[in-house]
């Protein structure tokens, strides 16, 4: 694949990027990595538009209430969270969704594997929900290595709570604070607890401006 021009830029979707650090990939550097490990145009624009929302999430939860973190690191770690979905796509266009929660450690790898420090790569292992503890796994027969995949970092847990407001669903949707919590709800009440946590530092993202920004309508249950 070498041209994507559909999705859009992530310079045009976030304020919270100053200009790249020397340590951290550029926004172009990261949409050509989507692009070589794309298996097929729609799969581009669903996942890199995806994380481009998140990155805007992420932007707008700092905007409105400051943090002391590493906002370039934020950036980055949202826009590459879930190259590992590509990974999942069969010949035909199809995602093992059986498997989808091995997205994360895919990415993990795929990162690895093209050279980015473990900084950059833990944003994919460690996005998922609000977190998954071994005990998740082990009691729910998830297909991953039995371990913790928890948010450690300020910059982790901002790129993970960010997430929770959209769904790669198709189309895509964002996704409001009452859906999410329910949606946790299912995993226990120490997810939805997790989840308060989180919007009780971060706050809560103006979704209206964001849908009307990028054309997704807001699920609301």
């Amino acid at each position: 694949m070498s041209t994507h021009p559909s999705a859009p830029h992530a310079d045009d979707a976030t304020s919270i990027s100053p200009p790249p650090s020397p340590h951290l990939p550029s926004d172009d550097e990261i949409r050509a990595l989507h692009a070589r490990h794309a298996p097929r145009q729609g799969a581009f624009d669903l996942v890199h538009t995806h994380c481009v929302v998140v990155a805007a999430v992420a932007g707008q939860l700092l905007e409105r209430r400051p943090q002391v973190l590493d906002a370039g690191l934020v950036h980055a770690g949202c826009l590459l969270h879930d190259v590992g979905v590509y990974r999942l796509y069969d010949d035909a266009g199809r995602i093992d969704r059986a498997n989808y929660l091995r997205h994360g450690i895919l990415g993990e790898l795929l990162l690895r594997e093209s050279g980015y420090p473990e900084a950059l790569s833990r944003f994919c292992s460690h996005h998922t929900g609000v977190g998954l503890t071994r005990q998740d796994v082990v009691r729910h027969h998830l297909p991953l290595p039995v371990a913790d995949y928890l948010a450690e970092t300020a910059e982790e847990e901002l790129v993970m709570y960010a997430d929770t407001f959209h769904s790669k669903s198709e189309p895509p949707v964002f996704v409001t604070t009452s859906a999410a919590r329910r949606g946790l709800a299912r995993f226990g009440p120490d997810k939805v607890a997790r989840f308060d946590a989180f919007a009780a530092r971060f706050g809560e993202p103006d979704l209206p401006s964001l849908a009307a920004r990028f054309g997704h309508r807001i699920r609301e249950s």
